[in-house]
Formats: C-alpha cells, sequence, structure tokens
C-alpha cells in the first residue's frame, strides 16, 4: 500500500501542471470572465432595454435590478432561490470537461512517454512491478484527476456564488439567507462527489484502450488511439455497403467507438445509455436537478454492457502491463 501511495505520487509530481494547475488556472480565467460579466449587467442602465436578435425580452421601465426583482411574487422569488442553490454547481461544467482531455492525453502518453525519453530503465531498476506501475497510472487517471478537478470546481463555484451573492446585495437583494437555509446547497457537492464510482466504471474501457496504445505504439499515439478505430469503422461501413452483410453500424459506432473513446468525459453514460434528457428537469420548475442526475447515473448500472465494456478495459490493461514487461524500444 505504501508502494502504491508513492508510485501515485509520483504521477502527480510528474504531470502536476495538467493534473493541479492547469484546472486552477482555467477557474482563474473563469473567476475573471464571469465577474466582468456580472459587474456589466448588474450595472445597466436602469432605462436600458435588453434585446435579442432584435427582438425585446425585457424593458427595465426606469426600475433597478433590485427593484425587479423584488417585485416578482414569493413564489417566484423561491424558485429562483431553489434554482441557484441547486444549480450553482453547474458552474464548473467547462472544468470536467477540460478533465476529459487532460485524463485522455495523460492516458496516452503514461506509458508511451518513459519508453521515449528511456526512464523506463531507471524504473524497471526498482523493487517496482509493471502491474503496480500501470495500476498507479490507472489511479491517478480514474480517481486522482477526478478528485482535484471536483475540489477546484466546487471551489470555483462557491467563489462565483460568493462574487454573486455580493454583487446583488448591492441592489437591494438578499441571497445569502435563502441560500444557507437550502438543503441542497450542501448537498450538490456531495452527489457530484458520488458520480465518482460511475466515471470510474464508465472510464475503464477508454482507459484501457488508450494505456494499450501507450504500450504498444512507437510514434503518433494519437492517431494510433482515434484515427485506427475510425479507420476501422469506415471499413466495416464500406463492406457493409457492398456485401449486404446487414451490420448493426449504429450498435457498432455506440458501443465500440462511444465506449472505447467517450469514456473519459464525464455525463457521457447518459448518453451511452440513451437516457431520455427530459427526465432529468426537475417536474415542479423544468430545471436540471443533480439528483435525478444521480438517480439516473447509478441506474445506468444495470445495463450488462457497462459491466462487459469494464471487464474489456481490464483486459486492454493487462495486455498493457504485460507489454510493459516485455517491450522496450531497441
Amino acid at each position: 500500500m505504501k508502494t502504491m501511495k508513492w508510485l501515485v505520487r509520483r504521477e502527480f509530481w510528474e504531470h502536476k501542471g495538467s493534473l493541479l494547475w492547469a484546472p486552477i488556472v482555467a477557474g482563474g480565467l473563469m473567476i475573471g470572465l464571469f465577474t466582468f460579466g456580472v459587474i456589466m449587467a448588474l450595472t445597466r442602465s436602469p432605462n436600458d432595454v435588453v434585446r435579442v436578435n432584435g427582438e425585446v425580452v425585457a424593458n427595465t421601465q426606469g426600475l433597478g435590478f433590485g427593484a425587479l426583482f423584488n417585485k416578482l411574487p414569493a413564489k417566484e422569488q423561491a424558485d429562483i432561490m431553489d434554482m441557484i442553490g441547486a444549480g450553482y454547481i453547474a458552474a464548473a461544467a467547462p472544468l470536467f470537461l477540460m478533465l476529459s482531455v487532460i485524463a485522455f492525453f495523460y492516458c496516452l502518453s503514461a506509458l508511451h512517454d518513459e519508453r521515449r525519453d528511456r526512464s523506463i530503465l531507471f524504473w524497471k531498476s526498482l523493487p517496482v512491478s509493471d502491474a503496480q506501475t500501470v495500476v498507479s497510472k490507472v489511479l491517478t487517471a480514474a480517481l486522482v484527476a477526478p478528485l482535484i478537478t471536483i475540489g477546484v470546481g466546487v471551489f470555483i463555484s462557491l467563489l462565483m456564488l460568493l462574487i454573486t451573492g455580493v454583487t446583488v446585495a448591492f441592489h437591494g437583494i438578499n441571497v445569502f439567507g435563502p441560500l444557507l437555509s437550502n438543503t441542497q446547497f450542501y448537498l450538490a457537492p456531495l452527489q457530484l462527489l458520488s458520480l465518482l464510482p460511475v466515471y470510474v466504471l464508465f472510464a475503464l474501457p477508454t482507459i484501457g484502450w488508450l494505456m494499450l496504445v501507450s504500450a504498444w505504439a512507437k510514434s503518433k499515439v494519437f492517431l494510433w488511439a482515434v484515427g485506427a478505430p475510425l479507420l476501422a469503422m469506415g471499413v466495416i461501413k464500406w463492406f457493409d455497403y457492398l456485401l449486404r452483410l446487414g451490420i448493426d453500424l449504429e450498435w457498432v459506432s455506440h458501443n465500440i467507438l462511444g465506449r472505447g473513446l467517450l469514456g473519459l468525459v464525464p455525463g457521457a453514460w447518459l448518453s451511452l445509455e440513451r437516457v431520455d434528457p427530459n427526465v432529468l428537469l426537475d417536474p415542479a420548475n423544468q430545471h436540471m436537478a443533480l439528483g435525478s442526475v444521480v438517480k439516473l447515473s447509478y441506474m445506468t448500472l444495470a445495463a450488462p454492457g457497462v459491466w462487459i465494456a469494464a471487464v474489456a478495459g481490464i483486459g486492454m490493461l493487462y495486455a498493457a502491463t504485460r507489454m510493459r514487461r516485455w517491450k522496450d524500444e531497441g
């Protein structure tokens, strides 16, 4: 256990820039842009007419922003506060999209770069097995990177919420009281964290495939990892068209390409299991409910394809481990 801890730390130290500093810098840029947008939106002239594509969508008629909000019925004000409390965590969505890119390229380089720079000779001189090394890289991609992104994402979301609350307070609107008494405000980070096991299961086939390519390919790992499956799909489609084989191309594309290349995208399991987006909405206010996302995410685990793909991913990781044991760049 102590060996694995140090191996994971080694991976973190070697890729600290992409695993830690990239989400922090991206979060800082998001905060800057968000603050500028909030200030510009809430300091408009009270006589402004808001237009979208030339059509008037709001006319303040001489009222300030706070006065407009306070003129709303109490139920509508409460609904707005509930929506903010339940959905503020969605502000971190760009960070989770970036996570998929970071994890994708980390897996591609995990076993290839150590052969390219010959550092594999040093690591193989240590009393550490190939299996332990590969497992440490899998843990880094499947657990460490998402946990760091979740931590940064929650912090960024809370900071955006604080900026919004302070800004609208100058317009006579108190959001802190309703938010701090909203249970969803506290549950949102925990619900986000609870999706991690689902993410790991759906990420396994993608991690397995990328690390298999990383262990095997001598160069151009991206082309092998992405280009080869797409080329194979094109060849299958061509043969099916010529020979009328009756291959279910949609199934192949969805279950082979989709699960093999998109597993590292957070939330991709909802698309892979064809979950109707409408069932993710809260029937009371028709807004996205994180609780519904968590419930339906775990319901997707009832599909046998999820477990078959996960087993296939583990098989590819085993093959990558065996390749690392004997493959070397001559």
